[in-house]
């Protein structure tokens, strides 16, 4: 049964002088260690259940059914980089799609990039990449590890993909000396940044950490739930276990992917449903501490709690759909406006090519095209001269002198994307946004 272990906190004579008493006190605190997965109860309620079954068949439209996103690698990559970006601003990195797509393109141009809030978030669409990959190739076993298979879409989910997830997270950030390691020491949720004592939440002991991974592992690769509830209780589970020093609610939301892309739920486009979290986030929070219960797992209080969080998710993810669908509209529309003005363009031309990839790399450099479209330095700089000629692209500058070329329509229309999921009604003209967002150009 779930339950609160209490614990003596130690006070810190030795601390700054300049600290509050309250930072160096002793104290008592709660820490939380919840149930395993594997074997808990899990009973929907009817209106929830029809709320994932919904939710599910929107995801599988978005995935097969939508014909740019579905037909385009270039629209899905620009999608899992909207959810990466939002998956960041929840816990703070406020970076802007214009911002990001430049240090992107600096980084691929130079090798680098001098916008280190930026280059944050881009571990964090590394991290993402990764954990939406088939198959991984160098896997190691473990104790959570299950057969493989030979289907690189049900690849098991094991304990090294965990640690991977979290590595490329932080890599590079100043907390990379900590990336892909199981905390050795307790850790908390709110009130000071000195001990536990008024914490909004405190998660299990770190002595329970690699049990409770370990049966969150197994649980990802079992079978019997639908695979959304899956996704919904292991994210729960893994924030309410915390394992990392830091980075574990983009750990989290990254593992939804995994689990979308294990099941075959999200082949191809992963629905950006952290937009809609990171717009809910009072509701999000809440929703997560409610399937924190105490006891027993078959107590009202755990069903209500399980059910109000897997109802919150069913319905983020169908408007994260719903909203990626408007966004796959508008692409297409865009894209069809620039074939009008390249007219005639021909088939599979370097000029075609690069403008197919534009959806998915919105800021080019020479370089960066050249490795999009796969063609020669001549005919690409052919390419981006032809596009820019037709206003497709335009020219600007990244870094100190760098030469770059960006897809203006394009990045309006991700901004646009990003302001729309901002508001709780889905139009800011009705409801304003909740969060900081870009306003348009």
């Amino acid at each position: 049964m779930s339950k609160l272990i209490a614990i003596q906190w130690p006070a810190d004579p030795g601390a700054s002088a300049g600290l509050p008493r309250k930072d160096r006190r002793s104290c008592r605190y709660e820490a939380y260690l919840p149930d395993p997965l594997c074997g808990r109860p899990v009973v929907l309620d009817g209106p929830v259940a029809a709320d994932v079954a919904d939710a599910e068949a929107a995801i599988i439209r978005l995935n097969h059914g939508t014909s740019a996103l579905a037909d385009t690698e270039a629209l899905a990559r620009l999608l899992l980089r909207a959810e990466s970006v939002a998956s960041s601003k929840i816990e703070g990195l406020e970076v802007g799609p214009r911002r990001l797509l430049q240090a992107e393109a600096a980084r691929e141009s130079a090798g680098s990039s001098a916008d280190v809030a930026a280059d944050e978030v881009l571990g964090n669409i590394d991290a993402m990449v990764y954990a939406t990959q088939s198959r991984d190739d160098n896997d190691n076993d473990n104790d959570a590890d299950d057969d493989d298979g030979d289907d690189g879409e049900t690849a098991a989910i094991t304990l090294d993909h965990l640690l991977e997830i979290n590595r490329r997270l932080l890599s590079g950030s100043r907390l990379a000396h900590t990336a892909g390691q199981i905390r050795t020491v307790q850790n908390w949720i709110g009130g000071s940044s000195y001990n536990p004592c008024s914490a909004a939440f405190v998660p299990p002991p770190p002595e329970f950490v690699h049990e409770l991974l370990v049966d969150l592992c197994r649980f990802c690769n079992e079978e019997s739930l639908p695979a959304l509830v899956q996704a919904a209780l292991a994210h729960a589970q893994f924030e309410t276990i915390h394992p990392f020093v830091d980075g574990n609610g983009r750990t989290g939301r990254a593992l939804v992917h995994r689990i979308f892309r294990r099941r075959g739920l999200a082949p191809r486009v992963a629905p950006p449903v952290s937009l809609v979290l990171a717009t809910w986030s009072v509701d999000y929070i809440a929703a997560l501490q409610a399937t924190r219960y105490r006891g027993d797992a078959t107590s009202p209080e755990a069903h209500e709690g399980l059910n109000r969080w897997v109802g919150l998710f069913a319905t983020a993810c169908r408007r994260a759909v719903a909203d990626a669908a408007e966004f796959d509209e508008r692409v297409r529309e865009i894209e069809e406006k620039w074939r009008r003005r390249l007219a005639p363009i021909r088939a599979n031309s370097s000029a075609e090519l690069l403008l197919r990839a534009l959806p998915g790399a919105p800021i080019v450099t020479v370089r960066s095209a050249q490795n999009l479209i796969g063609r020669s330095t001549v005919a690409t700089n052919e390419a981006v001269r032809r596009l820019t000629g037709a206003g497709v692209l335009t020219q600007t500058t990244i870094g100190r002198r760098n030469r770059a070329f960006e897809a203006r329509e394009l990045i309006d229309a991700f901004v646009d994307l990003e302001r729309r999921l901002a508001s709780p009604d889905g139009d800011t003209r009705v409801s304003p946004p909740t969060r900081r967002v870009l306003r348009r150009q």
